[in-house]
């Protein structure tokens, strides 16, 4: 008997089967190739203009770094070459207009054991700080933090330098004779006597190394606590939600979420207050003594301390011949040291992109 339902069900199954065993047995599937296919891009004039002008920037950015090297490297030679390897390893700083004994260790060890002291202070307040503004500041006082946050790190350094001598100083020697008198242990917080009267003097404490690095630190806080919160900032508010949908708590949701997307903001704001601290020269030279002696750098509490770049702002206008180009080889360290570091937070960076534990 004809059904028109029965009918239809068999000639429908009869096509698939056919259909199947025409692709399975007659013409199988094959995977093709991929090939790159060249896409045409019709660039406008202001597009062509935006390109050049980046390009441009780029190339004379550069062209100004390579200049710089050039000029250090002619005019710092006359130096490097009178005291050959010992120009790196020597510790004194003696350069006169005929010659002299100078090498910049000590001077390096000064700049590093500052610039340490800084980015030891100023990067936990750092990440506290974004935190704080990007995720427990009510919305109504989120721009008014990040206004006060941007509003110092456009203090000059000399205005930090001097608050730093005049209000800071007289407070900090306190702190800094507890440390030495309680934590002695800890290295470089152990102090010899400069005046002789032991050192719970009070004036074996002033203008040391660690003073000038709290003053660095607040300087370069700042710029640090701005990088930072501006990467926390952009961190998945889907995976936020989903982590208290969990169950998670807020510190959690930082933890597990927010600090591990922003670890790539948070080392490229760590290198960049250090390489700040590297070179801040005003502040520092207003703060610590002329010690080039390795004993007194390494203790950090204790009245001395120097670095290259408060060296060169205090010396360069008493300087000429060879004491001018022993200044000049010694900035030349500085801007070497400041490439290295600056290279390697790229790497740092690159390998730990924001984000990058975050992906599923």
């Amino acid at each position: 008997m004809f059904t028109p339902g029965s009918t239809a069900r068999k000639v429908a199954s009869t096509c698939v089967v056919s259909t199947v065993r025409v692709s399975a047995a007659d013409t199988p599937l094959t995977l093709v190739d991929d090939v790159p296919i060249d896409i045409a891009v019709s660039r406008g004039a202001s597009d062509r203009a935006y390109r050049g002008v980046s390009y441009i920037a780029g190339g004379t950015t550069l062209l100004l770094m390579a200049l710089i090297a050039f000029f250090l490297v002619k005019r710092g030679w006359q130096a490097i070459d009178y005291e050959g390897w010992g120009f790196f390893t020597k510790t004194e700083w003696n350069p006169t207009a005929a010659g002299g004994t100078f090498g910049v260790a000590a001077l390096l060890l000064g700049t590093a054991i500052i610039a340490i002291i800084a980015l030891a202070l100023a990067v936990p307040i750092a990440i506290g700080v974004a935190l704080f503004i990007t995720e427990f500041a009510p919305r109504r006082v989120r721009k008014s933090l990040t206004s006060l946050v941007d509003l110092l790190a456009a203090v000059p350094s000399l205005i930090y330098g001097i608050w730093g001598a005049i209000i800071l100083q007289p407070k900090e020697i306190y702190v800094s004779r507890f440390l030495s008198a309680h934590f002695a242990w800890f290295p470089g917080f152990h102090t010899t006597s400069v005046t002789g009267h032991g050192p719970t003097n009070l004036a074996d404490f002033a203008s040391s190394g660690f003073l000038a690095g709290i003053v660095v630190a607040l300087m370069i806080l700042p710029i640090s606590a701005a990088i930072m919160r501006e990467v926390f900032a952009q961190a998945p508010p889907g995976e936020k939600e989903g982590a208290l949908a969990l169950g998670g708590t807020r510190w959690g949701v930082i933890r597990d979420v927010v600090v591990p997307f922003g670890r790539g903001g948070i080392v490229g704001g760590s290198m960049l207050g250090l390489g700040r601290a590297l070179g801040e020269t005003i502040a520092v030279a207003l703060l610590v003594s002329r010690s080039t002696r390795t004993h007194d750098l390494l203790e950090v509490l204790k009245t001395g301390g120097n670095s290259i770049a408060a060296t060169i702002a205090r010396s360069w206008a008493e300087s000429s011949g060879m004491a001018t180009s022993a200044l000049i080889a010694a900035g030349l360290v500085l801007f070497v040291v400041t490439l290295i570091v600056n290279a390697g937070a790229a790497v740092v960076v690159n390998r730990s992109r924001s984000g990058a534990t975050t992906e599923i």
